[in-house]
């Protein structure tokens, strides 16, 4: 069965779609089976990876409401080993349309349970928030990585993530863990990311990655060209910092 982790945090800007996307591109360029799931009503995930909601015959929010099986809702990145299930601004609705449901909190985990057999990371690119669909996305997750900005508000977002985190493992999924905090946005001329980076690491010890990802021009353009980095621009900072934090996950998961 995969091992499903969900890319958190209810800031903005923070890294989380990039970190997601370019994690799966290596994870897959590794020979694992990868499935990405877009959450995010922006669904930047998806024209990441070079698809785009229109084209896709169906997306997450058909199955939500009943429009298709779980099966119908994944398609084919272009890349080996790796599928998406794309998003759609239509996710907006259904953040709202699942008010009503009868265990609104599981419909991601019904989507992905059926499968799961088939691959062997679920990798789960949550909206930057922490509604509906961000608990659908950690109710459905083992794990949870947290992408952190290296800038002044940082601890005090990742203090009222892990508070609702915390909230979900008690009434919800006692077995979701946390991975760890990823620092994103790195930068090493900025006497602020130094200290920010410090302070994580110490508030929240042995659980933060040892990859740091930097500010980085290529990440930024990749994403136009609907391309993770490993296809974009190998021999950047950014790409070697992701597939750092590949090999990281894989040897944390062994």
């Amino acid at each position: 069965m995969a091992i499903k982790i969900a890319f958190c945090n209810q800031k903005g800007g923070v890294g989380k779609t990039t970190t997601a996307v370019n994690l799966a591109a290596y994870l897959a360029h590794e020979g694992k089976r990868v499935l990405l799931v877009d959450l995010d009503p922006q669904a930047n995930a998806t024209s990441g990876l070079g698809v785009y909601p229109e084209s896709a015959k169906a997306n997450l929010y058909h199955y939500i409401s009943g429009q298709a099986q779980a099966q119908d809702v994944v398609v084919s990145s272009g890349i080996e080993n790796l599928d998406i299930i794309p998003g759609s601004k239509d996710m907006a609705g259904a953040a709202v349309e699942l008010i009503s449901e009868q265990d609104r909190e599981f419909k991601l985990k019904e989507v992905l349970d059926p499968i799961s057999e088939y691959y062997d990371f679920i990798i789960i690119d949550c909206p930057p928030s922490l509604g509906i669909l961000t608990i659908n996305g950690l109710v459905a997750a083992d794990k949870v990585v947290i992408p952190v900005q290296c800038e002044y508000y940082a601890l005090e977002g990742l203090t009222q993530l892990l508070e609702t985190i915390n909230l979900i493992k008690e009434n919800i999924t006692p077995d979701l863990e946390i991975m760890g905090a990823l620092l994103t946005m790195y930068d090493r001329r900025n006497k602020l990311s130094a200290a920010v980076a410090k302070e994580v690491r110490r508030n929240f010890p042995g659980k933060v990655f040892e990859s740091v990802v930097p500010r980085s021009v290529a990440l930024a353009e990749a994403p136009s060209y609907g391309k993770p980095i490993s296809c974009y621009n190998t021999i950047s900072k950014g790409a070697r910092a992701y597939k750092g934090f590949a090999y990281e996950i894989i040897k944390t998961i062994n």
